[in-house]
Formats: C-alpha cells, structure tokens, sequence
C-alpha cells in the first residue's frame, strides 16, 4: 500500500492505494487558511490517520500546486502563494520521518490517467487542472515529464493566445503578467467577471448548470469560456500534439466542454479539421485522479 496526498487550494486529499490501484481508505480535510506550517502538520497529520487506520507505515507521495526548483529546492510558481519559496520537501520529511515524493498535481492527474483512466493506453497525455488556478502537466511513454526548469506543461502562465480586443491586455496575474490563461480559466476568475457583467453571485459550475437550463446570460458566459478553453489548448496541441487531454478539477465537471471545445478548436490547430485526432476526455477517476497520480509516486518497484 502507498498514500496519495493531493495538496489543494481549499481541501488537502489523502488516500491508500493498494498495488491493484483500489482506494482502501480516503480523507479529505480543509487546507488551513493561515501560515504555510500550518499547512505541513495538517498533511503530516492526514499521513498518520491514514496510517492509522490501515494499521501499517507506507510510502508517501504528495501532489500539490507549482513546482520544486531544480536550483534551490524550494517551491515555486504556485498559485497558493504561501508555498512558494518554502523547503516542503525536507519540511514534509522531517515531519514524517521517512523519504517524500512530490510532483505538480497536474503532473499526478496525467499520470493517474495516463495509467489506467481516461487515457489508458496513450504515448503523450497532457492533463489539465481548471480550478482555483489553471495548471498542465505531460505524460509521456507513462512517465511524468518534468523539463529544465521543472515547469513542463505550465500553459496557465502564457498569454491567451488569438486576443480579442477586448481581451487586451488581459486582467493582472497574480505572477505580475497580464493576461495569462489563468486570469481567463480559473473557477474564481469566471465567478467573479460573471458577478461583475450581471450582478450575480454564481461559482463557475452553477453558471454551467444555469447555461442548461436556458438561461441566456449564463449560456454566453460559458460559450466565451469554450472558445477561450479552445485556444489556449489548440496551442498545446500545436506544438505538444499529444494523444488525449484531460481535464481535472473543479470545472472539469461542465460536461459542455468535451463537445464544444473540440468543435471550436478545428479552427485554431494547425491541421486539417477533419483529421484531428487528438481526443479532450474527463477524468476516469473525477477529483481522485491527482491523488491517485500521487500515490502512483511510489510504483511497485520502488517500495
């Protein structure tokens, strides 16, 4: 058995996963609010409920926003700011007393379907996280691909491609850029442009529900989401090519997404629109699939 933590912007996610890739326990609990180190003892003390509870010690790996600079160690670029320059590597280690692995949990979501989920079976998997922020992660040959600078896949923080006019020059990132495609995608991003447009107070999934339900307002909402969706993946189809790409997070569930999106696409990726091939699928395994990747840190072998 190994433990899967998925560090998350509101909810820290912890499962055992057997060797047949059955979820033996789970336990989800709120990520604390406050200073980072409150966010260590709340995985350290997930870890050991788990533990508790299937009665033995077992390898952890734990997904979670940004990435783990290759020249300092530390975290960096993530969209909780509270991590970013922070050891919480050896922070997590020195707190269960054991080796930790961590990687992008956009990483974990691909690996996780890359291996048995809705990717099964594809040489390069791009995943993506649509949530609280806007993350990427590629799959390639099954193995997570990390790059020179450990920020392989991280689409979030390149502009929108093809602006409009009125998408220039896009609203301030929390990076100090102006208009990347997390200002655009992200969960609170479309909640709060919707609020401002029409006064009300809708989470992005809620739009969507509205959206079938006939509500014009909210349909045109999502229509412009799909069509900014499409072209900041087609550039990632552009040059990744990859097999299949899936979603996670929050705004995953917007079933609209897995036909709009591919039908809007056609006119942005260079190819002929009725010879791609590249499929854009949920995950297999819904909000797991990061924490599954994450246990999927320690395969059989390595135990």
């Amino acid at each position: 058995m190994r433990i899967g933590i998925d560090l998350g912007g509101t909810k820290i996610e912890g499962i055992v996963l057997d060797s047949g890739g059955t979820i033996r326990e789970r336990l989800r609990v709120p990520t604390p609010p406050g200073p980072y180190e409150e966010s260590v003892a709340a995985i350290a003390g997930v870890v050991l409920d788990l533990e508790k509870r299937v009665g033995r010690r077992c390898p952890v790996g734990v997904a979670h926003p940004g990435a783990i600079s290759p020249a300092t160690g530390l975290i960096k670029n993530a969209n909780s700011t509270r991590l970013n320059g922070r050891p919480l590597k050896v922070d997590l280690e020195r707190a269960l007393g054991r080796e930790v692995r961590l990687a992008n949990d956009a990483n974990c979501l691909a690996i996780s379907e890359s291996a048995d989920g809705a990717a099964a079976g594809c040489a390069v998997v791009f995943g993506v996280i649509l949530g609280t922020g806007v993350g990427g992660g590629v799959v390639v040959d099954g193995k997570g691909l990390v790059g020179a600078q450990a920020i392989a896949g991280e689409w979030g923080h390149n502009a929108l491609p093809s602006p409009r006019d009125n998408e220039r020059p896009g609203p301030r990132c929390y990076c100090g850029r102006d208009g990347c495609i997390e200002t655009w995608l992200s969960g609170p991003r479309v909640r709060d442009r919707f609020a401002r447009r029409t006064g009300r107070q809708l989470q992005a999934t809620e739009i969507a529900d509205a959206a079938l339900s006939g509500d014009a307002e909210a349909a045109a909402e999502i229509e412009l989401y799909c069509d900014r969706l499409a072209r900041a993946l087609a550039s990632i189809v552009n040059v990744l090519d990859p097999h299949a790409i899936v979603l996670g997070g929050g705004l995953s569930r917007i079933a609209r997404l897995y036909t709009r999106v591919p039908e809007l696409w056609k006119q942005y990726i260079f190819s002929e629109a009725d010879s791609i091939a590249t499929r854009l699928v949920p995950p297999r395994y819904g909000d797991s699939s990061g924490v599954r990747g994450a246990a999927w840190l320690w395969p059989e072998e390595d135990r």
